[in-house]
């Protein structure tokens, strides 16, 4: 959450408007983060959960990025069976999805543990 609400106060500009929802559906608890910072192209959308990807290289150098904030938090939304969704349009700004399985799922350790634990 921490990255995904820096992230849009880094890439939006000081008037720009950020607005944090929660919602709900059937299977998820949903927070979306909505901006109407500089927006990400077309192009560069499939591609800003790739590891050390930057959609403005020249900046994000200068305000101290690496391209690895998303793909990290992708990661552990994934590894929580939660998903991290983007919608953008360039110049107009950004929402991030933040999706929330409600059924807590099994971790990995727990599925062990049930299983009589690793082997020793």
């Amino acid at each position: 959450v921490n990255n995904i609400v820096t992230n849009a106060i880094k890439y939006s500009l000081e008037q720009a408007k950020i607005r944090i929802f929660i919602t709900e559906d059937e299977k998820y608890y949903k927070i979306s983060v909505k901006d109407t910072g500089m927006g990400i192209t077309r192009e560069d959308l499939p591609r800003i959960f790739e590891r050390f990807y930057r959609v403005d290289k020249a900046r994000s150098r200068a305000m101290g990025g690496t391209g690895l904030g998303l793909a990290i938090a992708k990661e552990i939304m994934e590894s929580h069976k939660g998903r991290l969704t983007a919608e953008s349009e360039y110049g107009k700004g950004t929402t991030m999805t933040m999706w929330f399985p409600k059924e807590r799922p099994e971790l990995e350790y727990e599925h062990e543990f049930k299983a009589g634990g690793p082997t020793e």
